[in-house]
């Protein structure tokens, strides 16, 4: 249902064609690894939920969160892994665009993908936050197994996503992202970020009211909106991020991703900011938009800059 074929189609990129291919090519034997975040019973399951929902690349009514596994397309490897988060405003999630085919990028730079499913409106704060915060815990738990480095595992985020990503940086000792399960005791703090167009802040005027309503509700408190608006939660312990933004986007505006930028020097995080003139919400990797287009070029080169696309040293690369 989620296959390579259907995603590169939808995209209609020559460039990503090339990508997807090793994908599509994969024997039964090299089926991709979906792991479950939750084995012991997801924390507030709703009985009865109803089925999870497909359609034209997005799926809906989750209910199961998991993690699927793309291993590193380039041999040996980096170590390096990235939890992939699709944006679509808490409602949704573009699994394709903004999962699947991401996934396809990173595995040709030799890192390891794993792209996250996570729990929707239906559930609300903080079960999202629950279930990014689980997945980094899984990936660095089994770091030596799917030979990475457990000190080289960043999450990537779109849109909504991106806000997942931003509290997993700032809210990673969070009481309400432990639910007292002994794998709590595994560090939860992202190595490193990466944001796309990012909801930021649930604060006027740069809220994306979507998000903040299908995350918090209709009315939520003051103190939540605020500790959900991740620039205010930025410390000195934030793991360093590099932010892209097109200056056109009407969705959600690109001071989103200038409040959490400012907010990193503040604190002295080390931090790279690439907002464009030009440049709608939602592009994903398509080719057609002009200079950020390049997007993925300019994060590929903080990557390597910070050494994360270098192969890893460690054993568990090995």
């Amino acid at each position: 249902m989620f296959g390579w074929q259907r995603s590169n189609c939808a995209l209609g990129a020559a460039c990503l064609a090339l990508l997807l291919l090793p994908c599509t090519a994969r024997s039964p034997a090299q089926q991709l690894q979906v792991i479950p975040l939750w084995p012991e019973g997801v924390p507030g399951a709703i009985a009865n939920g109803g089925p999870e929902v497909f359609a034209e690349g997005r799926i809906s009514n989750v209910h199961q969160p998991t993690l699927t596994l793309y291993p590193a397309a380039v041999k040996p490897g980096t170590g390096t892994a990235v939890i992939v988060c699709p944006g679509g405003g808490y409602q949704r999630l573009s699994i394709e665009k903004e999962g699947q085919a991401v996934a396809a990028w990173l595995n040709s730079l030799g890192v390891s993908a794993f792209v996250l499913k996570y729990r929707l409106k239906e559930y609300g704060h903080p079960a999202p936050l629950c279930d990014v915060l689980r997945a980094v815990r899984i990936v660095r738990r089994d770091a030596v197994r799917w030979r990475i480095d457990p000190g080289r595992i960043g999450v990537l985020g779109f849109s909504a996503g991106g806000h997942l990503a931003a509290t997993a940086g700032t809210l990673f000792d969070a009481a309400e992202g432990r639910t007292g399960a002994e794998i709590d005791r595994v560090s939860a703090r992202p190595d490193f970020l990466v944001l796309v167009y990012p909801v930021i802040t649930f604060m006027a005027p740069y809220a994306h009211s979507g998000s903040r309503e299908n995350l918090l509700g209709k009315s939520p408190s003051t103190d939540l909106v605020e500790r959900l608006s991740a620039d205010l939660q930025v410390t000195a312990g934030t793991p360093p991020a590099c932010l892209v933004h097109g200056g056109t986007d009407q969705s959600v505006p690109p001071e989103n991703s200038v409040l959490f930028y400012m907010a990193l020097r503040r604190a002295g995080v080390p931090a790279e900011l690439h907002l464009y003139e030009r440049g709608p919400h939602g592009f994903g990797l398509a080719p057609d938009q002009g200079p950020i287009s390049d997007w993925t070029k300019r994060v590929a080169e903080w990557m390597t800059a910070r050494g994360l696309l270098a192969p890893a040293s460690g054993s568990g690369t090995r």
